[in-house]
């Protein structure tokens, strides 16, 4: 299984950027799919995450509200919509599964305060 995000971008406080991840590979055997933060000195966070088995979605606290996931099955594509983004967003954000593959490049997400 591959993993290719996309999406990322400099943006003002409050604005919106939306993610994408391709997921390219067997998918048959994954049951959860979600996407994770990494900001530099810190460790890897998990920021929301969608179930397949029973279509439940995880949201970490800080961004309950504001981040909305989301998925295109038939093009094995995740979204992840960020909305009144806050300087303390700012992180390489990536998408993982369960059971986890290989880490992808990420993309890169920065708030301008």
């Amino acid at each position: 299984v591959q993993l290719v995000e996309s999406g990322g971008g400099l943006v003002q406080t409050g604005e919106s950027l939306r993610l994408s991840c391709v997921v390219s590979g067997f998918t048959e055997d994954l049951y959860a799919i979600g996407w994770f933060r990494q900001d530099p000195g810190k460790g890897r966070e998990g920021v929301a995450c969608f179930n397949n088995r029973d279509h439940s979605v995880y949201y970490e606290d800080s961004v309950k509200g504001r981040f909305t996931v989301s998925g295109d099955h038939a093009k094995n594509t995740i979204f992840l919509q960020m909305n009144a983004l806050k300087p303390e967003d700012t992180a390489v954000y990536y998408c993982n599964t369960n059971p986890p593959q290989t880490w992808g490049q990420g993309t890169q997400v920065t708030v301008s305060s």
